[in-house]
């Protein structure tokens, strides 16, 4: 299925001013202010280097607005991750620089159609922690299936 340009500018238009609205956000788990930067909007749309598939880029860009009511309001921390990561490109002598980073997942079911949903906030060595990502917490082809009623309902 091609999609059609005019749509895809619009909803990627849509979502930056979105994001661009958004300077930082406080998080109570991190007890610190979230940063929306150019890299967080950048990895909407590209991943390793290499543009996402524009599918996957309109998912990230609709998914964007549950993502700043998950960090305003997530007290409460799924996922954690420490590594390298690189910075920057490789140098001549074949060296490329690289720093600790620190990743976060929040989840949360939200929106009208209660989707389960993951934000990553990124921080790499002394830096602000950042906006990295959004996305489904899982494939939504099979389609999520939540239960509106409690355990003791079934």
């Amino acid at each position: 299925m091609e999609i059609d340009a005019h749509y895809f500018n619009e909803r990627k238009e849509k979502a930056r001013v979105i994001y661009v609205a958004q300077k930082s956000i406080h998080n109570p788990y991190l007890k610190s202010d979230v940063i929306f930067n150019s890299d967080g909007f950048h990895h909407l749309q590209f991943s390793a280097r290499r543009e996402r598939d524009k599918k996957e880029q309109l998912l990230k860009f609709s998914l964007f607005p549950l993502a700043i009511g998950i960090i305003k309001n997530s007290g409460t921390l799924q996922e954690y991750r420490k590594g390298l990561v690189t910075i920057g490109k490789q140098a001549k002598d074949g060296f490329t620089k690289m720093k600790h980073a620190e990743y976060w997942g929040f989840v949360a079911i939200v929106g009208q159609n209660q989707i389960k949903i993951r934000v990553i906030l990124r921080k790499v060595g002394d830096g602000n922690v950042i906006f990295w990502s959004v996305m489904p917490y899982s494939k939504l082809k099979t389609g999520q299936k939540l239960h509106t009623d409690g355990i003791e309902d079934e």
